[in-house]
């Protein structure tokens, strides 16, 4: 498949740019210094910006999927809604945060007492991005929650599957390493199951 990946120089972004591109897809890796995207073979490292709309669309038209794995606070989830739109990619899948997701019936993560203050803001714009992508009647979206730690890693294949609770191992720890996120995504694009939902990936 031909898939772009806007923010492909961030340490998401990246992986997941790497992991299509091991599988044999096509990729668009878009950043504002594709100089610091990798050279990988089936990867074609290309200048953009997430705020603009007009050349965003541009750059996903004609891609069978497109993936947004860019900070919320950096980006307008308008204008990158509406770049996947006027591109008519076939799917537009986002890179998700773990704020939205309910620690127990109808309470957020993020409004619990122990989140970090630091991260708030852009934990509830991420949760205003899928509010945003919910109201959608007509983009083939996808919006994949990562858990409490989103962190470096060994690529292991090794996770679950969620829908809307964050998901924790035995010990009580919330976490995927990039490497295991990018697995789930690429799987989700190759075989998709759950088009216009949330779901969530940890150990």
């Amino acid at each position: 498949m031909k898939i772009a990946v806007a923010g492909a120089s961030g340490r998401a972004g990246s992986e997941i740019t790497k992991e299509l591109a091991r599988r044999g897809h096509t990729v668009t890796a878009v950043a504002r210094n594709p100089e610091k995207i990798a050279a990988l073979s089936n990867v074609t490292s290309t200048k953009g910006d997430v705020l603009d709309q007009a050349g965003l669309a541009k750059l996903w038209a004609g891609h069978d999927a497109a993936v947004s794995s860019v900070h919320f606070l950096a980006s307008d989830p308008l204008r990158l809604i509406g770049a996947a739109k006027e591109s008519k990619v076939g799917r537009y899948l986002v890179v998700g945060g773990a704020g939205s997701l309910e620690v127990a019936p109808g309470v957020k993560l993020v409004t619990t007492p122990g989140f970090p203050a630091e991260y708030k803001a852009e934990a509830e714009k991420g949760g205003a991005f899928l509010d945003l992508l919910r109201q959608e009647k007509d983009l083939n979206w996808t919006f994949i929650s990562p858990p409490a730690l989103f962190i470096e890693g060994e690529r292991t294949g090794k996770f679950r599957l969620g829908t809307d609770q964050l998901l924790a191992d035995a010990s009580g720890k919330s976490w995927i390493s990039f490497a295991d996120y990018a697995i789930a995504l690429a799987d989700e694009i190759e075989r998709p199951a759950h088009a216009r939902q949330r779901f969530t990936v940890g150990y």
